[in-house]
């Protein structure tokens, strides 16, 4: 109902090929689809090129912005780990009640000749109320996890970028099979209008002999069921157009799907579906780098595993005082005494409760698990790039036939035309020919979209799909 309501709005009916006039009874359909087809193909103010909706994409799709926004954490995860080279500054303050005082035995024959050599006295030490306040300083000079986390952090940095840029490589892949599915709908419109010219022309031509008296009903049924077939194919063929260009705008991101009615840039797509690149780039695709990337970041967590072993360095410094008094008074005179230290703290870790070297083995496992991985999918892609060749050449050789096929067709349906107005052949031949024709032109239409599905299907995976817009 949309669709109709915008064609009565926009457009007036017309005449086919300026002679054969449609009735609005018979070929409403016909005529809608033909006035928008032509309509979408005049439209020459709103060209959408390759480039263009493949840019939209990547600038409007929400997960390729919220992929974007996981890189840039990332980053701000990478930078604020170099904070840990930064001096680490506490303030610490106690205030204290002991209710049982600690006691100690001291050796008094020591101090006082007086008393037996081997001669103790039991002693109670410190203060019933004690605080104490500081500054701690602790400044890393050396910790080789520190300076390796931040590697892995780079690395994973990488890797997420990578995991977009495959991402922006599949949207890229669908927008452009979906612009090159436009531009062959197209195609396939303009030869469905040829089909539905032939045929009404071949009904009305028996529609003439009918009236006369000198044909079966029976013919003229198959040739009027020849020509509804022609105009549902190609009101079908529209309506595909159509849901071509609503599912573009979707992969452009665009929410505003009703703006449909524009036209692709077709001179732009005027290279031909056999040319390929004599050498696929692998290297290029981002599923491989990623791999390679995920592998040298296991050998590198496996490095900072061992570093857990390598003795850590730091200065360390302590400024304060302490008070001891016998009752609560936290600004007695004379109760305070000064401390202060700078010294240098070397750590040598011996033990982690933990099993490393299960854990090395384990990120060994790892780094060769991707490495096999990324061989595997090389040998992948090179039998999907060789697979894809072997096809194209195929294809290419069945459409050669069918394009001569369908020309001798066309070409034997015209003379039968002309014999069957001379009542030299019969109508049910011609009727005949015209399925054949329908069957082939069906057959050739599908290989021409097979073609360009087994084409795209090579640059990606030899990685050359950004020929298609750089």
């Amino acid at each position: 109902m949309q669709l109709q309501h915008f064609l009565h709005k926009k457009y007036k009916p017309f005449k086919l090929n300026g002679s054969v006039a449609y009735s609005k009874n018979q070929i409403t359909v016909l005529i809608s689809v033909l006035i928008l087809f032509m309509s979408m193909t005049l439209n020459a103010q709103n060209i959408l090129t390759l480039k263009q909706a493949i840019n939209n994409g990547l600038a409007n799709r929400k997960n390729i912005t919220a992929g974007k926004s996981d890189m840039e954490i990332r980053k701000l995860q990478t930078k604020a780990m170099y904070s840990k080279f930064w001096p680490q500054v506490s303030v610490e303050y106690n205030y204290l009640y002991n209710p049982i005082l600690q006691t100690s035995i001291l050796p008094i024959g020591v101090f006082n000749p007086s008393y037996p050599a081997d001669a103790t006295k039991s002693v109670q030490f410190g203060t019933k109320w004690t605080q104490s306040a500081g500054l701690t300083v602790n400044q890393p000079l050396l910790d080789l996890s520190i300076k390796r986390n931040i590697n892995e952090a780079k690395l994973q940095e990488k890797i997420a970028a990578l995991s977009q840029a495959q991402t922006e490589y599949e949207l890229a892949y669908s927008i452009a099979q979906t612009y090159i599915d436009i531009y062959l709908q197209d195609s396939k419109i303009k030869a469905a209008i040829a089909d539905t010219n032939r045929t009404y022309l071949s009904y009305n031509l028996q529609k003439n002999k009918f009236d006369e008296k000198r044909l079966l009903k029976s013919d003229l049924n198959s040739s009027k069921i020849n020509h509804n077939n022609t105009v549902q194919i190609l009101a079908d063929d529209v309506a595909q157009l159509i849901e071509d260009k609503v599912y573009l705008l979707f992969l452009m991101g665009l929410s505003n799907l009703e703006k449909w009615d524009f036209t692709i840039d077709t001179n732009a797509l005027n290279y031909s579906f056999t040319t390929l690149e004599s050498s696929p780039t692998f290297d290029e695709l981002p599923e491989l780098q990623q791999l390679t990337l995920q592998s040298q970041l296991t050998n590198l967590q496996a490095k900072t595993e061992k570093s857990k072993h390598i003795p850590t360095i730091s200065l360390k410094g302590f400024i304060g005082a302490n008070q001891y008094t016998n009752t609560f008074n936290p600004v007695a005179a004379n109760s305070w005494f000064g401390l202060s230290y700078v010294g240098l703290n070397v750590k040598f870790p011996l033990l982690f409760g933990e099993n490393q070297h299960a854990k090395l083995q384990q990120l060994k496992l790892q780094a060769n698990q991707y490495t096999l991985q990324k061989e595997d999918k090389t040998a992948q892609y090179a039998k999907d790039v060789f697979t894809a060749k072997l096809r194209i050449e195929n294809i290419n050789t069945q459409l050669k036939t069918q394009q001569e096929n369908i020309a001798l067709s066309v070409e034997s349906i015209t003379i039968f035309q002309a014999r069957v107005s001379d009542a030299q052949e019969s109508a049910s031949t011609l009727n005949l020919q015209e399925v054949n024709l329908q069957i082939l032109e069906a057959d050739y239409e599908t290989n021409k979209k097979q073609l360009s599905v087994y084409w795209l299907n090579y640059l990606k995976a030899a990685g050359q799909l950004s020929v298609l817009w750089k």
